[in-house]
């Protein structure tokens, strides 16, 4: 054989493995090839403290006992937002509120836009029952109350809305159980999958949980103390969406 037929020969051979080599290759089973796995960010949704650096006092307008009707009646005009989410480590929480609680919805997006909720935890927790917020212990935080005013919300409670799993809810204060006027700060969201319905008509429901009890039920889940308060704080964040 002359030098340029085994030339020849050499190069076919070559052609032909390299062709037989692609085909095997693409005979592998898809599930034979391991996807190359994401890097997880290790950053949290929610920054302590990024609320304090950014919140203006100035937007802050006092409200009184004996103004707190017609201020809400006409802010809920103006802002007829129903929707909101609470942001957390643990997820998403969509809330949808009612508007037959007019009250209540006015006041809880008056204090969402003012950004109140961004300084405060998820600070009660009594697990197969609720979790409550919008409170915690930080000066800040009480500092924004006092600024806001010292009041209360007329009850809305009603036999329309009740107490079930996914009910969201204003909490009172202990020391006045009379009028069942709500604090205008802290809510609760119902955890118990058979609600929590020895609280109708003591509290007012005015909104649901209509996407997010999964991250509900895991932060139920997380450790108290024995004032039911998380050994681990759970900051929120809380946006309006429409």
């Amino acid at each position: 054989m002359s030098f340029f037929k085994f030339l020849f020969v050499f190069v076919l051979v070559g052609i032909f493995s390299a062709c037989q080599d692609s085909k095997t290759q693409k005979n592998i089973p898809e599930k034979e090839i391991a996807p190359v796995p994401k890097k997880v960010a290790a950053e949290k949704v929610v920054i302590p403290g990024e609320a304090e650096r950014n919140f203006n006092f100035s937007k802050i307008e006092t409200i009184s006992q004996k103004d707190l009707k017609p201020f809400l009646f006409e802010y809920g005009k103006e802002n007829p937002e129903t929707k909101i989410r609470i942001k957390t480590d643990f997820g998403d929480i969509v809330v949808e509120l009612f508007t037959d609680t007019p009250l209540h919805r006015a006041n809880f997006i008056h204090l969402v836009k003012l950004g109140y909720f961004n300084s405060t935890f998820f600070h009660r927790v009594d697990e197969g029952f609720v979790i409550q917020g919008g409170n915690s212990d930080k000066a800040f935080t009480q500092k924004i109350r006092a600024k806001v005013g010292k009041f209360l919300i007329p009850s809305e409670a009603s036999s329309a809305h009740t107490h079930i799993r996914g009910a969201f809810s204003m909490a009172k204060y202990l020391k006045q159980n009379v009028s069942d006027a709500s604090s205008p700060f802290e809510f609760f969201i119902v955890q118990s999958k058979n609600g929590a319905h020895h609280l109708d008509g003591e509290h007012t429901v005015f909104g649901k949980v209509i996407q997010g009890m999964d991250v509900v039920d895991a932060i139920n889940k997380v450790p108290t103390d024995e004032r039911e308060w998380p050994l681990k704080n759970v900051y929120m964040e809380i946006e309006v969406i429409e």
